[in-house]
């Protein structure tokens, strides 16, 4: 007798287990849903949100100049070397050496997307755009080059205003 009671009790537990489970179920079954309609609506109504991190881009004015340095602090904060800086070293009219970027390579296949490079960046060179269709077929194509051909650095507004205080 006690064998059949311990059977029953097993039984409706079980059973009860099984009706908060289908509760939860059907309760998802009939909430509404917010599926996107990909390939259709991608330049439409495709939201993506503004704090998605897409892809690593350099800054470039309409002149094409940017703000890097070639400092290195975004390569050397990288937690798996994703970004590799190549700089070299000329001298300027007046004599002086001067550190220059001459390629500025991001992998964008190796990237954890952390933002670490871009809130280490005393210049604010570099950002992170929300594009978001970077499938290829090829890992070698995820290699960017970020900075342009012909891009140089941008010249401070302060150096511009000493000059014209000189003259």
């Amino acid at each position: 007798m006690n064998s059949v009671i311990s059977y029953f009790s097993s039984f409706f537990k079980g059973l009860k287990s099984l009706l908060v489970g289908m509760k939860v179920t059907i309760k998802e079954f009939f909430t509404p849903k917010v599926t996107e309609m990909y390939p259709e609506n991608r330049h439409t109504t495709l939201h993506v949100s503004d704090r998605f991190r897409g892809e690593l881009v350099m800054i470039h004015n309409e002149n094409n100049e940017h703000s890097c340095t070639a400092c290195g602090l975004c390569q050397m904060n990288c937690p798996n070397g994703t970004i590799n800086i190549e700089s070299e070293i000329i001298e300027t009219e007046d004599g002086k050496k001067k550190k220059v970027l001459k390629n500025y390579f991001y992998d964008l296949g190796q990237c954890t997307f952390c933002n670490v490079c871009v809130m280490n960046c005393p210049q604010k060179a570099i950002e992170f755009r929300n594009t978001f269709e970077n499938a290829v077929f090829r890992r070698e194509i995820l290699v960017k080059k970020l900075n342009h051909e012909g891009s140089k650095l941008k010249e401070k507004k302060i150096i511009e205003t000493k000059q014209t205080n000189q003259q």
